[in-house]
Formats: C-alpha cells, sequence, structure tokens
C-alpha cells in the first residue's frame, strides 16, 4: 500500500480485491443479450463469446460466495411501450443499434428480461435495476455500495464497450477502485471487445478471471 499525502492507496490486486470490502458486479447477463432466442440473437449478431464468459461468471459468483465478496446483479430494464425511453435513447438503440422499435429490450415480465439461470441471483441477492448502460445512472446501486462498505467492485457480464464499460467507468469516476474481468464479460464483436479492454487499461485495472479467484481463494484458506 501506498501513502500519498496521508491518503493509502491500494497498490496489489490482492489490496484492490479484498473480499472484506470487494463487490462482484453481474452485469446483464439476459436472455435478450446472451440467448439465441433473444434480441441479439434475433438480430443476427454473433453470441459465440457469451457462453464460455457466463460460464466463467458462474464460477466468479461461487468463488465470491466463498470468499465473503459481496454478489450483486445489474439487471437492464425496459418498460412496456417505450415509456422510460427517451427520444435520444430510442435513437441509439433503434437507428445505430437496429433494435425493432414495436419489440423493446429486456422488456419488463418478459423471458427476455430474465437473468440466464446458470448465474441466477439466490433469494436475498441485491439486484440493481438500471434504464441505460451505466448501472449508476439513476439507480440505487452507489447508496448500496457504501453502505455495504464496498470499496472496489469487479465487474464482469454484459456488452463490454457499452454497459460493462460504461459502469466502470462511472465506478471509477465515483472513487471505487474498479478491476474488469477480461475473460468474463463478453459482447457480439471481437474487435470491439479488444478496444473496449485497451481503452480500460488505461483508466482502471484489468486482469483475468483466474487471477481475481487466486486472490479469493488465498483469503478464503486464511479466513479458514
Amino acid at each position: 500500500m501506498l501513502i500519498v499525502h496521508g491518503r493509502e492507496v491500494f497498490e496489489t490486486l490482492a489490496e484492490i480485491i479484498d473480499p472484506a470490502h470487494t463487490a462482484l458486479l453481474v452485469i446483464d447477463v439476459q436472455h435478450d443479450f446472451c440467448s439465441p432466442g433473444g434480441l441479439y440473437g434475433s438480430m443476427g449478431k454473433d453470441l459465440s463469446q457469451f457462453p464460455p464468459a457466463v460460464a466463467r461468471i458462474a464460477t466468479a459468483i461461487e468463488a465470491a460466495r466463498d470468499a465473503g465478496v459481496l454478489p450483486m446483479w445489474i439487471r437492464n430494464r425496459w418498460l412496456p411501450r417505450h415509456r422510460a425511453a427517451s427520444g435520444a435513447w430510442l435513437r441509439f438503440m433503434v437507428v445505430r443499434n437496429g433494435m425493432d422499435p414495436e419489440r423493446g429490450c429486456t422488456v419488463d415480465g418478459t423471458w427476455s428480461a430474465e437473468i440466464l439461470p446458470e448465474v441466477a441471483p439466490a433469494p436475498g441477492d441485491i439486484i440493481v435495476d438500471k434504464w441505460r448502460s451505466s448501472a449508476f445512472v439513476g439507480t440505487n446501486l452507489d447508496m448500496v455500495l457504501r453502505d455495504n462498505g464496498i470499496r472496489t467492485v469487479v465487474c464482469t457480464g454484459v456488452v463490454t464497450q457499452g454497459c460493462v464499460e460504461s459502469t466502470a467507468r462511472d465506478a471509477a469516476f465515483m472513487d471505487y477502485y474498479v478491476v474488469v474481468a477480461e475473460d468474463a464479460v463478453a459482447t457480439y464483436e471481437r474487435d470491439l471487445h479488444e478496444a473496449s479492454l485497451r481503452i480500460l487499461r488505461t483508466r482502471v485495472d484489468v486482469a483475468p478471471l483466474d487471477a481475481v479467484l487466486g486472490v479469493w481463494s488465498g483469503a478464503n484458506r486464511r479466513r479458514g
């Protein structure tokens, strides 16, 4: 640990993701983004990155629970009849992203909005609903993190250059330490995935999931 003008600064990965002050964020692992019958599948997007990332996220959730890390689920929401979508947001989703304007994305009460069963929260787990790319915009995420003594967030989920990157950036701007698990995030184009991770490396910590789990496993052994 460094001391800079009287302030503690975490220096190593082990310090940054100490289970005592770390939350695991599982971002938008929902059918509309990850499943062939969902929105992205219907748009013909390449979903090949998603299954291996989802499998690693499931492993991360189990390891987090064992180590005493707080797992939290971020769930994208969309009201029927676009009642929480502005013209500017619809331009992004329909004009730029190709969404069927009659369909919507992760619409409340539909299969499309459900979290994949492989990584589903258990009763009593924390779910934060969001309405835009960043999990901090218009939500109680910051309050919940601070109320639970969280100083670091480990980001997993989808999509890399969208909701993952947006959430990671806002977390850093709000003075959280941020680690993006580079092989537990995914998107529908490899070049966008790599470009996003390259940019994120200039702003936050990016590490393979095995490195994160190694720290948590060691912490769990010491605690035991």
